[in-house]
């Protein structure tokens, strides 16, 4: 009787085994299918990046005819004097020295006019820009120099600038009220590595008495405009319509206001947040660490936007090859995993389609776009598999709801992880309710 028993329950329990095996070894396979599709998004990774560099290729290409990111010090008086030195063999020598002179209060009022040029389907972001400088300088000499030595006579105004494409209109600075027009070059480079200049006779007599000076600068530039505050005391005042400005440098606003019709911002500084002061006969510091500004860019954060998607890649093609697979399980029609690679095809196609529209139209247009012709793509092939107008509307609706949940992703910024971990948490939920009714081993339930 044993031998009979056995041999009855053998076909059965080779059944069960083989049923289990065929979802294992499908599962497995789906598994390595969504690994395999994500090697295309590597490629459509560097596509993003090389678009974007080739972006920033035409936008300097075109900045550098125009005019390049302009940085404005001054202005500032230059001061040559002798100096003499006994040797070891008691003979005097002779060095040429020289000091400068920083205003004491220097007041900027500049005006920023943006301009849009195109460069096949690229925009590029110029300005011009108006500039009012005013103020008064203290007319000093360092102690322990001799005062004959000192060649007032030789003394220049200058002005930084660092890019002479950028000046539209003859530059002249008013001191005391006389004009003089400014030249291109600098009597040394310790400041600034170019600029403008104009020779100022000074008199002895001149000492502890205020030069007033005014000057209206006309320049163009792209990217950027920075100051660096060469004052003892100074106000920047800056206006433009450009409404997407970046405040850069180590020094933010005092004040600021920013909407989409433009931006005003005021800067202060005075002689306790400088690290130096109106009188210098060694320049030693860093422009930089006080420079300050703002950025005029055309904003391009759809690249970024579409690498940001590209990196969720992995849960557009798991959830979706998920679904694709318990519904095969439920309604009992397999795929082969040639149909899983068309599927996972069709969501990598999703990204060029994104990237390449989003170059031509606003992002949100173009995620729209791109995720309507991937899901209607989809949804018609699952229609077409499984041949029913419910499940084609599952994969629709889900995929809706995945494509939706990915674009507030890639929206935020701060709350992107804690969105991010609640959406996949109820995700999980909704597959672990979807599968809870899925027979994984095969086995026939007792009546």
């Amino acid at each position: 009787m044993e031998p009979i028993q056995q041999s009855d329950n053998i076909p059965s329990l080779k059944i069960s085994v083989s049923s289990a095996n065929k979802k294992l070894i499908k599962g497995v396979i789906t598994g390595a299918l969504i690994l395999f599709m994500l090697i295309p998004t590597v490629f459509i990774s560097n596509l993003v990046h090389e678009r974007e560099a080739r972006q920033q290729q035409v936008a300097k290409e075109v900045s550098s005819k125009w005019a390049t990111a302009q940085t404005l010090a001054g202005p500032y008086i230059y001061v040559p004097y002798k100096k003499y030195v006994e040797d070891a063999k008691g003979y005097m020598q002779e060095s040429n020295e020289y000091f400068w002179i920083l205003p004491d209060n220097l007041q900027v009022d500049g005006k920023i006019n943006h301009e849009i040029r195109k460069r096949s389907i690229y925009n590029v972001l110029l300005y011009r820009a108006s500039l009012q400088d005013k103020g008064n300088f203290i007319i000093q000499a360092p102690k322990g120099i001799d005062m004959n030595a000192i060649q007032w006579s030789e003394a220049k105004v200058c002005y930084g600038i660092s890019d002479f494409k950028g000046i539209e209109e003859r530059p002249v600075i008013r001191l005391n009220g006389v004009e003089h027009e400014l030249s291109p070059g600098l009597p040394n480079q310790d400041i600034s590595q170019t600029g403008l200049f104009a020779p100022i006779p000074l008199q002895a007599e001149d000492l502890s008495k205020s030069l007033t000076f005014s000057m209206d600068l006309k320049i163009k530039g792209s990217e950027q405009l920075h100051f660096v505050p060469l004052s003892g005391n100074s106000n920047f005042s800056l206006q433009s319509g450009w409404g997407s400005p970046s405040f850069d440098g180590n020094n933010l606003p005092t004040e600021r206001s920013v909407s989409p019709g433009g931006f005003t911002a005021k800067w202060v500084f005075n002689k306790v947040n400088l690290p130096f002061n109106t009188l210098l006969t060694d320049f030693k510091f860093d422009l930089n660490s006080v420079a300050f500004g703002v950025s005029m860019l055309e904003p391009a954060d759809h690249y970024a936007k579409t690498e940001r998607s590209v990196k969720y890649a992995i849960l557009f093609i798991g959830l979706t090859f998920a679904l694709f697979f318990i519904v095969e399980l439920t309604q009992r029609k397999p795929m082969h995993p040639v149909q899983y690679v068309l599927i996972g095809l069709a969501l990598v196609i999703f990204y060029t389609l994104l990237l390449s529209f989003s170059e031509f139209v606003l992002f949100n247009v173009a995620y729209l776009i791109a995720a309507l012709a991937t899901i209607t793509l989809i949804t018609l092939y699952a229609w077409g598999h499984f041949k029913s107008w419910k499940s084609a509307g599952i994969f629709c609706g889900i995929l809706i709801g995945l494509y939706g949940f990915i674009f507030v992703l890639i929206q935020l910024e701060d709350t992107a992880l804690l969105v991010g971990s609640i959406g996949l948490f109820i995700v999980l939920a909704l597959v672990m309710y979807a599968s809870r009714k899925i027979n994984w081993y095969g086995t026939t339930e007792p009546a």
